[in-house]
């Protein structure tokens, strides 16, 4: 399975995100482990900025919810925000008390009832994705065919895409996201999307319905909470981070599974929904596919494992390692469906927890289980070594997963 290979910088520094192994490509790199074990941390590039990587995973817990720690990177984000402000505000990129009173208006949508509720309608998608690809016959592509396009929708329909656009949004949103598509497709994928967003927030206000954008419209920039912009911003970022980071999980869990068969085979097998619980869940942690993302900047002097980061320093999460550290769970190479790795960081810690993880785990449990269940000989169509994976990206992915049954 080909990957990249370790890239030294100037001064000494790695940059972030580090390849992984091309023989264990589904493994974090090697030296996460000394990373791990050693005193202080690591100062790395990333993004072309010196950087401090926190690896260990308690530190990461704690730093997550430390005061001195700010998830607001950009310097004029700070600033008070009024009604008439037309900046959009992206509500992951703020502190408290702010950040909680933008994600309270949308908190409503991705409680765990609500995905629940939406189990049916993620059902009927993932049977109609898979109707497709088995009437088309082996062999498939499951990023593009499968992997891709499901997420899509789910987020359509809880941001309340009309039915008749359901083909133009997703094709704006996997273009967008494909690792196909060139960086000129992305960006007028994005533009475009932007655009649609704010086309259909106009039409929530003419014709409200039970969704979110419907929502956001109606309980909060009609009343003056929310400008029109960051309502617009908001469902753009809630659909490339939940599209993103389950389509992934999808592809990348499929392979996962192929090189582990029992844990495969006790998924295809299953008929406890708690049992394909604990394997999406174990899955998340094996995988940890948010390998450089989640960073912080200190707005006052700390020390982190006997390191000090002076106000102003850039930190990030090494998630990865942290999901892979033995003082977490025993084993951490090992996929085993059997454990609860209650804790584990896959969706972050704090304040700034993944939003719609109860979303992605009801969409994982279903497009999995799905998956196995009715393709049962399920197996790759090319040999392991020739899977192409994304590890430049700051979501770790798979550009094509060519597949049989």
């Amino acid at each position: 399975m080909t990957s990249e290979s370790a890239v030294d910088v100037g001064g000494g520094h790695i940059t972030i995100p580090v390849p992984r192994d091309p023989r264990c490509p589904l493994e974090p790199p090697p030296q996460f482990a000394e990373w791990r074990d050693a005193t202080g941390l690591q100062r790395v590039l990333w993004r072309g900025r010196p950087t401090w990587l926190i690896s260990r995973y308690d530190d990461i817990r704690a730093a997550l919810i430390d005061p001195r720690l700010s998830a607001d990177i950009f310097s004029d984000s700070t600033r008070t925000r009024t009604a008439d402000d037309t900046a959009p505000v992206v509500f992951a990129r703020i502190d408290d008390p702010e950040h909680n009173r933008l994600r309270r208006m949308m908190t409503r949508d991705f409680t765990y009832r609500r995905a629940e509720s939406m189990r049916p309608q993620i059902q009927q998608l993932v049977d109609d994705f898979l109707d497709r690809m088995i009437d088309a016959g082996p062999p498939a592509d499951l990023v593009r065919d499968f992997a891709l396009p499901v997420p899509s929708l789910v987020i359509s329909l809880l941001l309340g895409v009309p039915h008749s656009d359901h083909e133009e949004f997703q094709l704006y949103s996997t273009r967008g996201l494909d690792s196909r598509s060139t960086a000129e497709e992305k960006a007028a994928a994005g533009t475009a999307m932007f655009e649609y967003m704010r086309r259909l927030a106009a039409q929530k206000q003419r014709e409200p319905g039970d969704d979110l954008m419907s929502r956001l419209v109606v309980d909060h920039v009609a009343t003056g909470e929310l400008n029109p912009e960051t309502a617009v911003m908001n469902g753009v970022i809630l659909l490339l981070a939940g599209h993103e980071t389950t389509a992934s999980m999808i592809a990348l869990g499929t392979v996962a599974l192929l090189q582990n068969p029992a844990q495969l085979d006790r998924l295809r097998d299953s008929t406890d929904p708690k049992t394909d619980a604990l394997i999406v869940e174990e899955l998340i942690r094996y995988l940890t596919i948010v390998h450089s993302q989640v960073d912080r900047v200190a707005v006052e002097d700390l020390v982190i494992n006997g390191q000090l980061i002076r106000a102003g320093e850039q930190v990030l999460m090494n998630l990865p390692a942290g999901n892979w550290d033995p003082a977490f769970v025993d084993d951490p190479h090992v996929l085993d469906g059997d454990r609860n790795p209650k804790g584990h960081l896959g969706f972050g810690y704090g304040v700034h927890q993944c939003i719609g993880q109860n979303l992605a785990r009801v969409e994982l449990q279903i497009a999995l289980g799905t998956l196995v269940r009715r393709l049962p000989g399920l197996r790759l169509a090319v040999p392991p070594q020739d899977l192409r994976f994304a590890g430049e990206q700051e979501i770790y992915t798979i550009h094509e997963l060519p597949v049989r049954w």
